[in-house]
């Protein structure tokens, strides 16, 4: 090769530095990659564990006595404390201010959950309580179902809940009989009812079962082995991109060179 044609020291300066940079480049991403997929497989790890913190909450919670009325949380912070305990509530339903919560599914099927306040025995306060699920009319989007609703004093069981699950709703969405979603400090104002920070969810037994509402109610999602599941990809995942920078960048090399 002639003089010419060599590259000059300025030349291999300059190619060697672009090596060393894209050395640094590669091993500084791979080293991310690994710490990132490792980082989100000890947060599903983390969410297993209080998944499993939560089902034995709620196992300790479900062999409490069943709080009555006067024991019910009368402001938000003392209402996660009674999440899920049972309860035994006596009063009368509102019946004129119940909401049919749309686009709720029981059993595969969609249709309603049906809320209505309970005004308490002995007291001027009430209680949101989300009785069951009921199929709506899909040809007349407005129509509401007909309720078995109990005149007079009636006696329930259920658990308690921060409030129905929430869905996206527009504006127009957020009054009338038929809504999306709906709390306790919105329907107060809209009401004038005493309505406490918190929802019952009304269990199924012989008191209630003429209504005709379904009452399928799954239990809190736990998901454990779903988070097990997740962390071992995870894991897998910064395993297979450390094998492939070692076998790449080190393992491979080393080989190439021994064979020329």
């Amino acid at each position: 090769m002639s003089a010419a044609n060599e590259p000059s020291p300025s030349d291999a300066s300059a190619a060697s530095t672009r090596a060393i940079w894209r050395n640094a480049i590669v091993l500084l991403t791979a080293l991310a990659s690994v710490a990132l997929a490792l980082r989100l497989g000890v947060w599903q790890l983390d969410r297993a564990a209080q998944k499993i913190a939560l089902q034995a909450s709620l196992e300790a919670r479900a062999d409490e006595p069943a709080l009555a009325g006067p024991g019910l949380a009368r402001n938000v912070d003392e209402v996660p404390a009674q999440t899920f305990r049972r309860v035994h509530l006596a009063g009368r339903w509102a019946e004129e201010r119940t909401v049919f919560l749309d686009n709720r599914q029981m059993d595969g099927k969609v249709g309603f959950f049906v809320v209505t306040p309970l005004l308490l025995d002995d007291s001027r306060t009430a209680v949101l309580v989300q009785r069951g699920w009921v199929p709506r009319h899909f040809d007349r989007r407005a129509a509401l179902p007909t309720l078995v609703t109990a005149p007079g004093r009636v006696e329930i069981e259920g658990s308690v809940a921060l409030a129905p699950s929430r869905m996206f709703e527009f504006s127009a969405a957020a009054s009338g009989p038929i809504r999306q979603n709906v709390d306790a400090a919105s329907l107060a104002r809209e009401t004038g009812l005493d309505l406490l920070p918190l929802a019952v969810i009304e269990s199924a037994n012989g008191i209630n079962s003429h209504d005709g509402l379904e009452r399928h109610w799954p239990p809190p999602a736990t998901d454990v082995q779903k988070h097990y599941g997740y962390a071992f990809q995870w894991f897998a995942i910064s395993t297979v991109i450390a094998f492939l920078y070692v076998w790449f960048r080190i393992l491979r090399p080393r080989r190439r060179r021994r064979t020329e």
